[in-house]
């Protein structure tokens, strides 16, 4: 199996394995205050320094969830208990955490505007700074979009924002392990981390908060995480997602080199192959991650077809035996028959030239099948 499907998960790194292990023997509590807990404790504060030196800030700024998607709704929910009513922008092309976190939202009373992304695949900050409000509070965005891997101006729209006062929000889940992550950069008050994306385990998360950002706590229990997020800590995960951290940080021009090498050389491969590709999203984008369109077949097809031999994603989903196309592809102009024809394809540090040659082969050929049988 060659796996090129890196934005949905990544396999865990072999020194992060060895991280969990060694911190198995921790059974403490880590808020005991005997030494089986300061033991776990102390585990679980050098992960904190790490994600914390990875994007850039301080320690007292990171705090830990079980993965992404709670570190999404505890970003937009919990930032939105602070106010009884006001208004949100976001935009079409975000995960469905986010989406729904601001679907319940609207229940509660507040406005949302989600803004369509250009053809591009971008989000024009012009567009984010006319749907603003008197009201407005809160924008969140993501960094880098997970179908197409196409870069958010979030540079320059977390600077406008901070010239106005509104929090600012950054989904970094598809970011992080690609490119250069700084909250400093980015301007952002919340940032959201998800481990298993930079191959550490899934099952734990981190927010980012910037000092004097209001947040309250979605769940409710003990005063773990300084009251933000109770529950007992997964020392054990967080120890993985702290050596991740350090390996990003120590590796990351290397890291980003490769993928550059080995997806554009992918793209070279299949152009060569097959006729009838379209690229979907231009513009800066993560160096793992393209999203193509191959005429004469759908995602779901040629996806399903190489399941044994090539693991990869469509552009399209299978409801009641119809393809429904991706809401991102739609939302950016693409038509019903190009989206239902996309694939993604994320390649990742182990993804080699041989892979590459190889996978390209395969679905060259398996296209060259399914257009036959159309």
């Amino acid at each position: 199996m060659i796996y090129l499907d890196h934005n949905a998960t990544t396999p865990i790194d072999e020194r992060v394995k060895e991280a969990i292990c060694e911190s198995l023997h921790l059974f403490g509590n880590p808020s005991s205050g005997h030494i089986e807990g300061k033991k776990a404790r102390e585990v679980i504060e050098q992960a904190r320094e790490s994600v914390a030196s990875l994007i850039g800030a301080s320690t007292d700024e990171v705090f830990f969830t079980s993965c992404g998607t709670e570190s999404n709704n505890l970003a937009i929910l919990g930032y939105l208990k602070g106010y009884t009513k006001g208004h949100i922008i976001s935009s079409q092309i975000e995960h469905p955490s986010v989406l729904k976190a601001l679907r319940h939202a609207e229940s509660l009373g507040f406005d949302v505007t989600l803004i369509p992304p250009e053809g591009t695949g971008s989000v024009d900050p012009d567009a984010v700074l006319k749907a603003m409000k008197r009201d407005t509070l809160l924008v969140t965005l993501m960094h880098a979009n997970n179908e197409t891997g196409v870069i958010q101006p979030v540079v320059e729209l977390g600077r406008l924002l901070k010239e106005r006062g509104i929090t600012f929000h950054v989904d970094a889940a598809q970011s992080i392990g690609k490119v250069d992550v700084k909250v400093s950069e980015l301007n952002a008050d919340l940032l959201t981390v998800a481990p298993h994306k930079f191959y550490a385990p899934k099952g734990v998360g981190a927010l980012y908060i910037r000092k004097g950002t209001q947040i309250a706590p979605i769940l409710y229990g003990g005063g773990q995480e300084r009251g933000l997020r109770p529950g007992t800590e997964n020392t054990h995960l967080i120890a993985g997602l702290g050596r991740a951290a350090d390996i990003i940080r120590d590796e990351l021009p290397q890291i980003r080199e490769h993928l550059l090498e080995v997806t554009e050389r992918l793209y070279t491969e299949l152009i060569s192959k097959i006729d009838g590709i379209e690229v979907n999203g231009v513009g800066e984008k993560i160096p793992n991650t393209m999203n193509l369109s191959i005429k004469g077949v759908t995602g779901r097809a040629l996806v399903s077809s190489l399941a044994h031999s090539v693991a990869f994603s469509a552009g399209s989903a299978c409801h009641e035996g119809k393809d429904t196309p991706s809401e991102v592809l739609i939302s950016m102009g693409l038509s019903r028959e190009r989206a239902v024809s996309a694939v993604r394809i994320s390649t990742g540090r182990k993804t080699t030239i041989a892979d590459v040659i190889t996978s390209s082969e395969l679905i060259a050929r398996e296209t060259r099948r399914l257009r036959e049988t159309v």
